[in-house]
């Protein structure tokens, strides 16, 4: 799972060390994204060229994915450090079956309080009770990206870069709620690496 989410951050490392802030894009409405129908082109002819792609095995298929950054040194971070944003899309046979939003931009962030996921009760709270508590999702997943290959997946996803080149640290956290065709929730997933 959490292998996506890490290589947007890696994406948004190699942008803020190599100096260059990418091409800055906003979130995208998450009624234009459609998991199972949104292909490939349509991502691009959107979006433009990609900052970088590649494939991930998930579920025993082969999943290109497709990354987009930005950072901007001047611009107002929601904790301080580095204020950036990136984009992952996820395809198999070049049909969407996942993506995710990632800012630290103070306007756009994408921060929820991982204090709430005990909240969470598998097989009882829905999808609905989940936003009223975390706010709006990052972005959904379908099969393969999830083990269920006939429910859906809302992620919630940060991260943020603080320091210097030569000392820059990390954080990000990670949020998957699995919830099959009645909206119920069916699996919670979460994991962070680093400090904040």
């Amino acid at each position: 799972m959490y292998s996506n989410v890490e290589r947007i951050v890696t994406v948004i490392a190699i942008v803020l060390l190599a100096g260059c802030a990418g091409k800055d894009f906003v979130r995208p409405d998450s009624t234009s994204l459609k998991n199972g129908q949104t292909t490939y082109s349509q991502i691009v002819q959107q979006f433009g060229k990609p900052y970088a792609e590649g494939s991930v095995l998930k579920n025993e298929k082969f999943v290109k994915t497709v990354s987009y950054a930005y950072a901007s040194v001047g611009g107002k971070s929601h904790r301080g450090g580095t204020a950036a944003r990136a984009m992952g899309f996820y395809f198999v046979d070049d049909t969407l079956v996942g993506y995710e939003f990632i800012s630290s931009f103070a306007e756009d962030n994408t921060d929820f309080d991982e204090m709430k996921i005990n909240q969470i009760t598998e097989g009882k709270t829905t999808l609905h009770e989940v936003i009223q508590l975390l706010g709006k999702p990052s972005g959904y997943y379908i099969y393969p990206m999830i083990e269920s290959e006939s429910g859906e997946a809302a992620t919630y996803a940060y991260s943020e870069a603080k320091g210097s080149a030569f000392n820059m640290k990390m954080f990000r956290k990670m949020l998957v709620i699995t919830y099959d065709s009645g909206r119920v929730v069916t699996k919670v997933e979460y994991t962070s690496f680093g400090s904040n």
